[in-house]
């Protein structure tokens, strides 16, 4: 089945046309085989020249993530699997998932002031604290 569009939701998706993949070798210890295959791939996502919406864009430039450089290129690298294929649709998953991830709406914070009671417990404390240390004092008798 040729996929050419990885839909993030119902309504909104990317034509595959805009990722860039790219075979490298993968890392680590693997024998002679990992030496001969490029099976890692190298997903590139370019932000800002997306067909995505307006706002996604901006919460995706936004987002504090290590995988979006300064340019808004998602660079994600897939090696888990053996496999070319199954490394291209875990790159692929993982794209999706990050950009879902921009679509959740924060909650907004609702300011909220410490009870009376709190407030005096608080000082109470505050006070006994005082009185144990000036307990601990040295008194000087003249």
């Amino acid at each position: 089945m040729n996929v050419t569009r990885l839909f993030i939701t119902q309504h909104i998706f990317i034509s595959l046309n805009e990722i860039n993949f790219s075979a490298i070798r993968a890392q680590g210890p693997g024998g002679q085989h990992v030496n001969k295959v490029a099976s890692a791939i190298q997903l590139r996502f370019d932000i800002p020249a997306s067909s995505l919406p307006d706002y996604l864009k901006e919460r995706l430039l936004h987002m504090c993530d290590a995988r979006i450089n300064n340019d808004g290129i998602v660079i994600i690298k897939s090696q888990q699997h053996r496999s070319q294929k199954k490394n291209k649709d875990n790159a692929l998953a993982r794209l999706q998932a990050l950009i879902r991830n921009a679509l959740i709406v924060p909650k907004s914070r609702i300011p909220t002031k410490p009870s009376k009671t709190s407030n005096e417990k608080r000082i109470e404390t505050k006070k006994r604290h005082g009185q144990i240390k000036k307990l601990r004092k040295n008194i000087f008798i003249d």
